[in-house]
């Protein structure tokens, strides 16, 4: 493809996720799938090039004045030769017109509000009021995987071999980095189900689940399933994990997984029993703590949102409380930086039942990574990219008593 033909492609992205309906990987996974003709190197071109441009909406946006693809495109690409670019060819974007050259001349140097520094919308900004942990969140994450068999040396060792470069990660003792893109069609240990993707703080918050075999044990809002397999991986294919999602569509879409990995320990379930010692709550939230891979979904949300969401959380403690045994543990779990959905949350809940009891955090990460624990509190754990170098999770672990 021409240089022009690219950038058209990027415009016709930037149209559709401006939009904010959609997730962003969605639109563009469609779009290539709908122009299989677009050779690959075009297809990383366009789309290294449109979550770049994702990750300076707020810049872009502000200098444009509106939220205009074709002002925020000319915005990007002003100190390039944008006349190979905007040519009017079959392929490529109409040429500029005389007002547009105009307007890109007498672009003043901008100074930025603090909030279009840390690329984020005013209310969240406002809200989270951390412009470091903001600005870390818009940078791109590192690819990070879990063992599945084998020690992480013999897999590292394996993956060398494939030229693949892999390191461990410092806190989880089953986690693999990557600081590179993995294409995973392209890797054999991940066909072969020796490894699967999956954030060092997911696989964190599983490790303090502390399950054992003979447990009655739930991941309650399972969603893709990610932590009952780590959790299938910790039991070491003993007792039974239910996988529980109000999206039944979901749970169908486990099973492969749970296949490439061997976890036949593994129940999905469509509703939830009684008298669980692990009730595990990977609570539906904004997903804020993922922004460093989702860029986009910050401007999908809202006040309203946000208020629905945190309902729901709250629901959901209560079912948990109701559906745990006496001794049980309720684990709660968002991949959220929000202290609403956090820590004000748990502390509404624990002021319900105030017999519930916080599991010292601290004591049981010490105990399960032999790392220094990373948090001030020993009550809540909040991971981020600033504390742990890892997407934005929440955890906090209550018995009841």
């Amino acid at each position: 493809m021409q240089i022009g033909a690219r950038y058209k492609a990027v415009f016709e992205l930037m149209q559709e996720v401006f939009k904010d309906r959609q997730p962003a990987d969605n639109l563009i996974n469609n779009y290539f799938r709908d122009r299989r003709y677009i050779g690959s190197g075009d297809r990383r071109f366009i789309a290294e090039t449109i979550w770049e441009i994702i990750r300076h909406r707020s810049r872009l946006e502000f200098e444009a004045g509106e939220l205009n693809p074709r002002k925020m495109l000319l915005i990007w690409l002003k100190n390039e030769n944008s006349h190979e670019v905007f040519d009017g060819g079959q392929y490529s974007l109409p040429p500029l017109s005389l007002e547009e050259k105009d307007w890109l001349e007498k672009l003043p140097e901008e100074v930025y509000p603090a909030y279009v520094e840390a690329e984020c919308p005013k209310w969240l900004f406002d809200k989270i009021n951390n412009p470091e942990l903001l600005k870390a969140m818009n940078q791109t994450a590192t690819a990070d995987f879990r063992i599945n068999g084998l020690s992480r040396e013999e897999i590292i060792n394996q993956l060398g071999r494939e030229g693949f470069e892999f390191y461990k990660t410092p806190y989880s003792p089953i986690g693999l980095r990557s600081d590179n893109r993995i294409n995973l069609n392209n890797c054999m240990a991940y066909q072969e189900g020796l490894i699967e993707v999956q954030d060092e703080a997911s696989q964190l918050v599983s490790i303090l689940c502390d399950v054992k075999p003979e447990h009655k044990i739930i991941d309650y809002c399972c969603g893709a399933g990610g932590k009952s397999l780590t959790l299938s991986y910790l039991l070491k294919g003993k007792g039974i994990v239910e996988a529980h999602d109000i999206d039944h569509t979901r749970l169908e879409h486990l099973k492969p997984r749970m296949q490439r990995l061997k976890a036949e320990n593994i129940k999905p379930v469509k509703e939830a029993g009684i008298n669980y010692q692990r009730f595990i709550i990977d609570a539906p939230c904004s997903g804020s703590g993922t922004w460093r891979r989702s860029p986009d979904a910050k401007y999908r949300l809202n006040e309203k949102k946000l208020a629905d969401i945190i309902k729901i959380q709250s629901e959901i403690l209560e079912t948990a409380y109701q559906k745990t045994a006496k001794g049980g543990r309720i684990i709660y779990i968002t991949c959220s930086i929000l202290p609403e959905e956090n820590q004000a949350v748990i502390k509404a809940f624990k002021e319900l039942h105030p017999e519930l009891k916080s599991i010292d955090l601290k004591t049981l990460w010490e105990e399960k990574t032999s790392t220094k624990y990373p948090d001030l509190s020993s009550d809540y754990l909040q991971f981020s990219p600033l504390a742990t170098g890892t997407d934005g999770f929440f955890i906090t672990i209550l018995e009841k008593v």
